[in-house]
């Protein structure tokens, strides 16, 4: 169970604005790499296959990377906190690799190598902002506290969007250093108003440290957490980590290969497909901050299974209506059901940890489930497809759905089991 932490706790409020505001600023550099960079690379490859490879290759190093370096500002001790001070250097440093993607796109070797060094870069400090939650907000309103945070990361696709309209065309390298002045902008304003060191969870480090006569000796290691997760007779944890597999693979395939199904079951053009699920990114916005609130009053796990059905639902209910307009509606109603789970996975996964001192890591090990998913659900919905055809591709999402549904309630029955109690 988590350590338990003062009553006394900073507001709120203000933590939540300025974890927002960085991944904020985090996103809306993500978003414009996965839509700009492709053109750049086409200038000098041919194959879309190898585009492809090279735009997976951020997936790939998060994979290894985040679980990492999460852990390592778990085992961080300094003044001014644990995680800070990685944001306030890995934050510049990654704003500038991103302006200088541009610049480089004239030398294929020279583009890939700026890729790698901005892909490894923002992957190193991605998952230490979003622990900055758990360290400041008690389990009992992490779940609202993240809707905002996933509220603002659904907001820069929008930002994306906008830069890529407005700005793209004439303006190719201004387009790529706005993003990046939002960056450093964030994380002059976080370095300034947020010192870690003063938050629940690293004084509950410090006093751990203390009982295991000093932080040098008790620091834990990626593997030993990882071990500790895979043997323990409870299984809570393990099996949670699978339904983010399960769950992120559905969601990657309904949003992936969606222009495909328009095109081949819908009979739409290659634009009109395209734009099928804009609506439902609204749809998601709309809908996070009040799943957080339903997760806290009548339970995270109820609420994630509630949200992940009616997900699985409006795919049935797409493959029965098979219309532009009955898509239109089943992805928004999927995407206001995926929203229970994308704000509330993660905080149950917090709530599981056994320690404080652990929760860079366990956001670390989420993000590499949700990443892995993002991997492996189009290629199992795609083969699924290439059986089933492509009118029953939203029915094939609603299956996997429907095993992460399971693994869910699988970890509910193990929680009513267990005579610990958490705030879940």
């Amino acid at each position: 169970m988590a350590a338990t932490l003062p009553t006394q706790r900073p507001r709120t409020g203000r933590i939540t604005f300025f974890v927002a505001l960085a991944v904020f600023a985090q996103e809306s550099t993500w978003n414009l790499y996965d839509s700009q960079v492709p053109p750049l690379l086409r200038e000098h490859i041919g194959s879309a296959a190898l585009v492809g490879l090279l735009m997976g290759m951020d997936n790939l190093l998060g994979i290894f990377v985040q679980p990492w370096m999460g852990n390592r500002s778990d085992n961080t001790r300094t003044s001014w906190g644990r995680r800070v001070p990685y944001l306030v250097v890995g934050m510049p440093l990654a704003a500038l690799l991103f302006v200088a993607i541009p610049h480089t796109a004239a030398s294929l070797l020279l583009l890939i190598l700026v890729m790698f060094s901005y892909a490894l870069v923002a992957n190193s400090f991605k998952p230490i902002a979003e622990a900055l939650l758990p360290d400041f907000i008690g389990p009992e309103r992490r779940s609202r506290a993240n809707a905002a945070v996933k509220i603002a990361a659904s907001l820069t696709v929008i930002v994306a969007a906008l830069i890529s309209i407005f700005l793209v065309d004439d303006h190719p390298k201004l387009s790529f250093a706005i993003p990046a002045v939002l960056m450093v902008a964030s994380v002059a304003l976080l370095g300034t108003k947020v010192r870690d060191s003063r938050s629940p969870a690293y004084q509950a480090a410090l006093a751990e440290d203390r009982e295991r006569d000093g932080a040098e000796a008790s620091k834990v290691r990626v593997r030993s957490i990882v071990l500790d997760i895979v043997r323990d007779p409870d299984h809570s944890r393990l099996v949670l980590i699978l339904a983010i597999v399960l769950f992120g693979s559905a969601w990657a395939a309904s949003r992936s290969l969606v222009t495909p199904y328009g095109m081949e079951a819908l009979h739409m053009s290659r634009g009109d497909a395209g734009g099928l699920t804009l609506p439902s990114g609204v749809a998601f916005i709309v809908a996070a901050y009040p799943v957080a609130m339903l997760a806290e009053r009548f339970g995270r796990l109820r609420v994630m299974m509630a949200g992940m059905a009616v997900f699985a639902a409006a795919m049935v209910f797409g493959t029965a209506v098979q219309t532009a307009t009955g898509t239109v509606i089943a992805l928004c109603l999927a995407a206001a059901g995926a929203s229970s789970f994308l704000v509330n996975a993660v905080v149950v996964l917090w709530n599981l940890a056994p320690s404080d001192r652990v929760v860079g890591t366990y956001t670390g090990l989420y993000t590499v489930g949700w990443a892995s998913g993002g991997f492996l659900g189009p290629a199992l919905v795609g083969g699924m497809v290439d059986l089933t055809g492509w009118p029953l591709m939203l029915l094939d999402v609603a299956i996997v759905a429907l095993l992460a549904v399971l693994a869910v309630a699988r970890v509910s029955a193990l929680q009513r089991r267990s005579s610990v109690s958490r705030a879940l």
